[in-house]
Parts: structure tokens; sequence; C-alpha cells
């Protein structure tokens, strides 16, 4: 397996990156949903703790694509993102398996571990406040819509996170502000959408929460909608703009940090046209 010795530093800072994501949303959502918490009982309105949690998660969000292994790694913290750019030719076979797995175990330690952090914090708990039903794992079901909106919505806010990567990690001036733009979106997401589907937009992040609450309620809805619409906006994408455009699969390549993808960034010139490497300098 001379891929997995090669690159397997940037399947342990996918892993540890998402590990990192939901632990946060977990203590963060627990902090503020929990009903014994003191932000839960000074703030009755459920929207404006979700926009609590949302500018929380957003600017977490923000400092895992910026940080050194999420410049490394790419932060695609998500294999739907991972497939869709296997599809479009940046990411190679075995990486795209390796990566889900890291994504995968990583989500679940991540919930596991914060779930036994709030245990251990809380002496008089007898389970962890993640085990209430009002957090539940921060377990993704439908809202009251039903499985039907929660997949169109699923399918809508992927489609729109997939769409903006793609439109701003291959723009010269907003490349650099793709991480900025990521975060808004998870913020407006929660804040927004997460009352029809629990907001996941991420296999990964659902069957981490599924595993730790054992609760499988319309899985099929995270494992379908969001790579359909993560799927659907490169297919617009390719099509409006070509194939040629996408440049590569990190989402943050403004880095001296070792690529392991087919990238257009340091591939010099292209049919005589400078590519980003020579348009930007790497921060």
């Amino acid at each position: 397996m001379q891929t997995l010795r090669r690159h397997y530093p940037e399947y342990l800072m996918e892993a540890a990156c998402l590990g990192i994501f939901m632990f946060s949303a977990s203590v963060i959502t627990a902090l503020i949903q929990h009903p014994t918490s003191p932000i839960r009982q000074a703030i009755a309105e459920p929207l404006l703790r979700r926009f609590i949690i949302g500018i929380s998660m957003g600017l977490i969000a923000i400092a895992i694509i910026y940080s050194p292994w999420g410049k490394q790694s790419g932060a695609h913290l998500n294999p739907c993102v991972t497939f869709t750019f296997f599809r479009l030719g940046k990411v190679h076979r075995l990486d795209v398996f390796f990566y889900i797995v890291a994504q995968c175990v990583g989500g679940l330690l991540g919930v596991l571990i914060a779930a036994r952090v709030l245990k251990d914090a809380m002496f008089s708990q007898a389970k962890s406040l993640l085990a209430d039903s009002t957090v539940n794992y921060i377990v993704t079901v439908p809202g009251s819509g039903g499985a039907g909106v929660a997949f169109l919505a699923e399918l809508l806010i992927s489609f729109g996170l997939m769409t903006m990567i793609l439109v701003v990690t291959n723009h010269a001036k907003l490349s650099r502000f793709t991480g900025i733009f990521s975060g808004i979106l998870v913020a407006t997401y929660i804040t927004l959408e997460a009352p029809l589907s629990g907001m996941s937009m991420n296999p990964a992040r659902t069957l981490a929460s599924a595993i730790a609450a054992q609760n499988w309620t319309a899985i099929w809805v995270y494992f379908t909608a969001p790579l359909l619409g993560m799927l659907l906006a490169a297919e617009l994408y390719v099509r409006f703009k070509g194939l040629a455009s996408v440049h590569c699969a990190k989402l943050n390549h403004h880095t001296h940090k070792r690529c392991i993808f087919r990238c257009g960034y340091r591939q010099g010139r292209n049919n005589g046209q400078p590519t980003l490497s020579d348009q930007l300098p790497h921060l």
C-alpha cells in the first residue's frame, strides 16, 4: 500500500479535523441546548440559540480550513466533498477510500470523546449531557415536514455548498476567502435550515451521531441527498465553466504544504495562460 505509506499524514489530519469539528459541535450544542444549561434558561428563543451555535461552528470551520492541518489535507471534512472532487478528476481512487474512512472514524471519535468529557464534567449526571433527548448526540433527523422535506433541504444546501466551493476556489481573487465563505454558509444553514433536516450535508457527520445515539431515522436521506446535491453542482459547474477550470481539490491552496491531489495550481502554464499559482502568492 504505497499510497497509504505516502499519504497517511493527510488521512490522519482529515480525521483529526472532522473529529475536532464534531467534538466542538457536540460540546457547544450541549452547553446551549441542554435544559439545565444557564444559556438555555437565559435564551428562550430557539432561533437565537441556533444562531449562536451557527456562529460558533462557522468560526470553528474557518479555523480548521485555515489551520496547518486543513491546509495540507484540503479540509474536505466530508465524504461527499471528497467523492465530488474524485468525480472531477482531482482525487486519486485510493485517496478517496482512505479519506472517507478517516472522516468516518474521526467524526465518531469526536462525538464519543465529547460524550465522555461532558459526562466526567458533570458529576451529578448519571449519563453524558449528550445523551439527553434535547441533544441526543446531535443526531440529524428530519423535522416536522418529514423525510421528503429533509431530503430536498439537504439536496439544496449541499448543492449550495459545493457550488460555492467550486466558484470561489477557482476564482483568482476570491480563492483565499473560501474558508470564510464556508463558515458563513455553515452559520447560515445551522440557523435557518436545521429545523428541516438537522443540517448535515455530511454522511460521516450523520453516521457518527447515529452510532452514538443508536438512532437511524431516515438515515438514507443523509447518505443520498448531500451526494446528489454536490454531484449536481459539479455537473452544472463543468457544463458552464469546463473541467479545466477546476484547479485542485483543496479548499485552501494558499500554503507551501504539499498537495497530494491532481493539482492544477503547480503545473506551470496551461495553454500559455498562467495558472492561479502564477497569479497568487502563497501565504
